[in-house]
């Protein structure tokens, strides 16, 4: 039996990060089919097959072929125990990503061949930098025209500002694709295109100076690219460093075709072997090692009604430190009493297992009958300590929202409240009325959709909305201030958010500035962005 900390040295989380269609969700379920997670992968809606990407469970993301919501996916694969958090990609679902990345030891980072870095990506890479994590980058969609391989890797390295070392280079692109070259092994990884790349290839061997055996194999034209191209590698990239790697200042690339599993299990092989166990976790006042003894967690994500046999709601963890067991009493620092996990679980998107153990490391699901909120840290009793904040970020656009139907008053409040402790749709409420009308505030329009969908499909309940020409948003920071008291100009709106916080919503500048001149001791906090 593996001892804890043989456990722990075998876990590894990463998060998968893209611009949408890059092809995150495909090259996650070819993780999953290696580590027999799953049998088949199924393509996104739309495709050449109408079954669904197994991370993308929400109804909404069926029929629109994007992930929504960040997934959480555990499997087995050549002794690791590995945790794949699949991020949505789409920028109107930015924070629940930037989120999920406070959770990860690691990222992925799959980008388009022909399109490049796409500002998304840039959002989300910043945040890994901030985290100080390994960067892994998978150049994908080889097998259709590609951008020159060079400019890819100079884009990357200016806007990014890491270095690059390509493990494999492609040879051709799009019909003129012939395979890669792995330049550790020197060997050529050849793309059959009868197979497209979907029957088991094996590596071969091959002296690149060897012209007759590269000729049959590829055909002088690509050698002689291949050849030349190689070179100028050999002598003008950045020499490969592990410790680089792992500090995220070095990024290894890859080159493949994750619809055609090519160079998909290289790619994962040779990850593995880079990135590390469980990171430390900083908290405010020391460093929490991994291998500690004692369990330390927080809560990252907070999601209700994932499976509609399960009515129930879901606070995602990441262990810090020690190992979970279930039954155990542990201590909720910010409710300050003990309690007991229920229902603990792991995930294969909404397909749930309950377990009796887990370790640093991993991801685990547990039942939360409303007393958590994002950012919350358990541990150990007797512990007690507090991981750096996780990053909240001021809605953008807001709305009222209205209830049509009286008769349906509770299941309307019920739902607003539910999706608002998610974190991920903020909705506000206004002091000492009823729960007839709302504000809701969001960082992308999209969430709109993803409000009105699961109020109908999750709710029954259909609503009113007017948008709203309010823009900014502050909370309200002065001790001991009575808000009804606040000279304000009318178009100011005064509302709690779910925790009983009282902020205040602005519709520009001129009325922020006027709020604070006509009361002096107003002080305002803007949200909070700092990173973990």
């Amino acid at each position: 039996m593996a001892t804890m900390q043989e456990e722990i040295k075998r876990r590894r989380t990463f998060a998968i990060i893209s611009h949408p269609d890059a092809g995150k969700t495909t090259l996650t379920e070819k993780f999953l089919l290696y580590g027999g997670a799953i049998q088949s992968a199924g393509a996104v809606k739309g495709k050449s097959s109408d079954r669904h990407a197994v991370s993308d469970w929400m109804e909404l993301e069926k029929q629109r072929g994007i992930s929504i919501t960040s997934s959480v996916l555990q499997f087995e694969y050549d002794g690791y125990c590995i945790n794949i958090l699949d991020t949505p990609g789409h920028q109107d679902f930015s924070e629940d990503t930037y989120r999920t990345l406070m959770a990860a030891d690691s990222a992925v980072m799959v980008i388009d061949a022909a399109k490049g870095i796409e500002p998304q990506t840039r959002k989300l890479f910043k945040v890994c930098a901030m985290r100080d994590i390994p960067i892994f980058t998978f150049i994908n969609k080889l097998d259709r025209e590609a951008q020159d391989p060079f400019d890819l890797l100079d884009e990357l390295e200016r806007e990014f500002g890491i270095g690059t070392y390509p493990m494999n280079w492609p040879i051709g692109c799009g019909k003129e694709f012939k395979g890669v070259f792995d330049r550790q092994n020197r060997s050529i990884l050849a793309y059959d295109q009868f197979h497209a790349g979907r029957r088991k290839i094996e590596a071969i061997s091959c002296d690149i100076t060897d012209t007759d055996q590269l000729d049959t194999l590829i055909g002088q034209t690509a050698r002689e690219t291949l050849v030349e191209q190689v070179e100028l590698l050999d002598v003008a990239s950045f020499d490969f460093d592990l410790e680089k790697v792992r500090h995220g200042k070095l990024s290894p690339v890859f080159f493949g075709s994750a619809l055609n599993n090519f160079g998909v299990e290289s790619f994962l092989q040779a990850f593995l072997s880079m990135t590390t166990p469980p990171l430390p976790y900083h908290t405010e006042e020391a460093t929490v090692d991994p291998f500690d003894n004692r369990f330390s967690a927080f809560v990252f994500k907070i999601q209700a009604n994932m499976n509609k046999m399960h009515r129930d709601r879901i606070a995602f963890m990441r262990i810090c430190s020690g190992k979970f067991e279930r039954g155990k009493e542990y201590y909720h620092l910010q409710g300050n009493k003990t309690t007991r996990l229920s229902q603990p679980q792991q995930m294969m998107a909404q397909e749930r297992e309950v377990i009796e153990e887990a370790f640093a490391g991993d991801i685990i699901g547990v039942f939360d009958p409303g007393v958590f909120s994002i950012g919350d840290t358990i541990t150990d009793p007797g512990m007690k300590v507090q991981f750096k904040g996780i990053p909240t970020f001021a809605p953008e656009h807001f709305a009222l929202v209205e209830q049509v139907d009286s008769m349906k008053r509770k299941q309307f409040a019920k739902g607003m409240e539910q999706i608002a402790r998610e974190g991920a749709i903020q909705i506000f409420f206004y002091p000492g009325t009823g729960m007839e009308r709302v504000v809701v505030g969001v960082v992308g329009m999209l969430q709109y959709d993803v409000l009105e969908h699961r109020m109908l499909t999750e709710y029954g309940v259909k609503y009113r909305k007017m948008d709203m020409a309010h823009s900014l948003i502050r909370y309200i920071d002065t001790p001991d201030l009575d808000p009804a008291s606040l000279k304000l100009s009318d178009s100011t709106i005064w509302v709690k958010d779910v925790h009983d916080k009282d902020l205040l919503i602005f519709d520009g500048e001129w009325a922020m500035r006027w709020a604070k001149e006509k009361n002096p001791t107003l002080i305002l906090r803007e949200f909070n962005t700092a990173e973990q």
